[in-house]
């Protein structure tokens, strides 16, 4: 399974559409991004492309009226997300207004699930 890496211009877009609110942690993964409220996904970057978790109503929607695109590994995409279309990556502020309102979209939807509980981290065996 083949894992793109984004560049630095697609981190600095991803963050420039995820909301600055105190209950939204971006961090890596795998050489790309995600966003997270209460330790839930909501939005991701892979590669270049942006992915969003929408409720079944919105994600029809989207994928209706516009040209998305499968979120993850072309083997293996992510159930429940929507990659959002490539040529909404090129610079201008429609696009990056209509990318910002399925994040928010989606933040709004992720906020209403349960939060994701850690997982617990087995200790380190002891070095001899």
């Amino acid at each position: 399974m083949e894992m793109p890496k984004a560049s630095d211009a697609d981190k600095e877009r991803f963050r420039s559409v995820v909301p600055d609110r105190p209950d939204v942690v971006v961090k890596p993964m795998f050489g790309n991004l995600g966003a997270f409220v209460n330790g839930n996904m909501f939005a991701g970057l892979f590669g270049p492309v942006i992915g969003v978790k929408l409720d079944d109503e919105a994600r029809v929607e989207l994928e209706s009226t516009e040209r998305t695109v499968p979120f993850g590994p072309a083997e293996r995409p992510m159930a429940g997300y929507a990659g959002l279309p490539e040529v909404w990556n090129a610079e201008g502020d429609g696009d990056h207004a209509r990318v910002r309102a399925w994040v928010e979209k989606a933040l709004d939807h992720v906020a209403t699930l349960p939060p994701k509980e850690p997982k617990e981290r087995k200790p380190k065996a002891a070095k001899k």
